[in-house]
């Protein structure tokens, strides 16, 4: 019997998700703003972010342990009305004398929150749906989560320029209060493991009992989560400092130009989550990794452009549609490979194991975008000596890949056989 996708528990997963990246995304936005008039530097709140993120990377192993040990929907209620009180005691306590202060205090507070938050939404799915409804569930969460990056930003500017930074607090509080709310409908089974007697024997057990299962019994999933943060790595590097350095600085082009660009790769994400929906079932698992070759394939042209006698527009028009399918690809690409992750992986296990791919992602993206800040910044006037040597390592690794994922596959297809 064929497994419904939308049951009632993942619609109100996904509902609640919707509300609070929206509510996350235009406070964000709407705090960075603030920053920026008060400080005229864009670069006080990259820092702040800088420093909010090492709670999340610090802690989230714990919020793994949490989320396998305790009811997860219980977790996810608790820290949603915790947000919501959070970012409600920061709009009372704001003023000009203190707003530096209370903005780095409230990220902070949300990145220790996000740090238990993430692994036990992660762990969620594979709790409510089953086989290839598993990777169908990702798709969707990662189009809810697009589609509020591509809407948020819009709709918090327009409430920013309205009526000012409280305002939408007091809007994104009101969205976590109703994610709590929604998330209180759903019903997951819950099985409590045998207690100890201190916290610190529990997480001492639990994180040797993962790391036993990583290294020894399913190194499958380390290599896996290897290729994912390597094509993060890259694409990140490429995406979230090339992209806005060769629009702005290496073509010239205005600002307007790199809004667009934006878009751009937000409906490419989209589609590529959509794709990854269409392609259960007709996308084998042994040719994941030519989706990672092409990530390599789709930077070539980019870099290929900066040698033809075309002008700054032609170049423009060629990167952004080379780093659109560069970003549909890895859409496809990191929806399959967590999903295969959390299909390897034991329940009592689940939480612990996202965590980890949280962590190993949050720490290999800002060291791409550190290597290739460094890399634009040389060969700013060469810069297809960055990008067509990078496509060439992409495409090498990828196809390094064939015989680990062919092998995956047999493994899966075995243990279809053997249940």
């Amino acid at each position: 019997m064929t497994q419904q996708l939308f049951t009632k528990n993942f619609i109100f997963l996904i509902l609640g998700q919707v509300a609070s990246l929206f509510g996350n995304f235009i406070l964000k936005l709407a705090l960075s703003m603030y920053v920026l008039e008060m400080t005229g530097q864009a670069a006080v709140f990259a820092g702040i972010l800088s420093v909010a993120i090492i709670p999340t990377i610090l802690l989230s192993p714990l919020g793994g342990i949490l989320a396998d040990r305790a009811n997860k929907r219980n977790i996810m209620v608790t820290l949603d009305m915790l947000t919501g009180i959070s970012v409600l005691c920061a709009a009372v306590l704001l003023s000009e004398r203190n707003a530096i202060a209370v903005i780095t205090i409230l990220l902070v507070l949300l990145s220790v929150l996000g740090a238990f938050e993430t692994p036990t939404v992660q762990a969620c799915i594979p709790f409510m749906l089953q086989g290839d409804n598993i990777t169908k569930g990702n798709a969707v969460v990662n189009q809810a989560a697009s589609i509020s990056y591509f809407l948020a930003p819009a709709l918090g500017g327009v409430l920013y320029a309205t009526f000012g930074l409280k305002p939408v607090m007091y809007v994104s509080i009101c969205l976590f209060f109703v994610t709590a709310f929604l998330e209180c409908f759903i019903k997951l089974s819950y099985v409590r493991y045998g207690a100890h007697a201190n916290v610190f024997s529990i997480i001492k057990q639990d994180f040797s009992e993962s790391m036993q299962f990583l290294f020894r019994e399913e190194t499958g999933i380390l290599t896996m989560l290897l290729f994912v943060a390597l094509s993060r790595f890259f694409v990140m590097g490429i995406t979230v400092v090339g992209l806005p350095f060769i629009v702005r600085t290496v073509l010239g082009l205005s600002a307007r130009y790199y809004g667009t660009a934006e878009s751009a790769m937000a409906v490419a994400t989209i589609f590529g989550s959509i794709m990854a929906g269409v392609f259960i079932g007709k996308l084998k698992i042994c040719r994941l990794p030519l989706l990672l070759s092409l990530l390599g394939v789709f930077l070539l042209p980019a870099g290929i452009a900066f040698w033809l006698p075309i002008g700054a527009f032609g170049k423009y028009c060629i990167i952004v549609a080379a780093f659109c399918c560069m970003q549909a690809a890895i859409s496809v690409f990191s929806i399959f490979g967590v999903s295969l992750i959390q299909r390897k992986t034991p329940n009592q296990l689940i939480g612990k194991v996202m965590a980890y791919t949280s962590v190993v992602t949050l720490c290999v993206q800002p060291l791409g975008q550190m290597a290739y800040g460094f890399l634009f910044d040389r060969f700013c006037n060469t810069i297809y000596l960055v990008l067509i040597p990078t496509g060439v390592i992409v495409g090498i690794i990828g196809l390094s890949a064939l015989g680990f994922f062919a092998e995956l596959e047999r493994d899966i297809v075995l243990d279809r056989q053997q249940n």
